[in-house]
């Protein structure tokens, strides 16, 4: 899987996810639901150096609108998602999170960080 730039734009998107679907409702609500702001810092390999995004995760279900995303974050903060190809996973716990992501951009292995924060 190629990481490059644009993918990692859309990395970014699946961390924490601009969903399309109705909310659910507040009874069935995910302690993690909400709109985040996330940031990835490149640490070895030639991918994008960062990326920014601001992104919502729905009842706990990691998606994004036009990328292949799945994953979910767990009612304990766990978080795990892959998107295109490259895969991330950390931990979130009240309004902020972190953790590692890793992929590659033109067959050669890149990784790094990636910190969230709730709106």
């Amino acid at each position: 899987m190629r990481l490059n730039r644009i993918g990692l734009a859309f990395f970014a998107l699946g961390l924490s996810v601009v969903a399309a679907s109705v909310p659910a409702p507040a009874f069935a609500r995910q302690p993690y639901d909400g709109v985040w702001n996330v940031t990835i810092v490149t640490r070895t390999g030639s991918c994008e150096p960062t990326a920014t995004s601001t992104l919502t995760v729905t009842d706990g279900k990691i998606s994004a609108a036009g990328a292949n995303v799945s994953g979910r974050i767990g009612r304990e903060g766990l978080v795990r998602v892959s998107i295109n190809g490259a895969y991330a996973n950390g931990q979130l716990s009240g309004n902020a999170g972190s953790g590692k992501w890793n992929g590659a951009s033109a067959g050669i292995p890149c990784s790094g960080r990636w910190q969230a924060a709730r709106q």
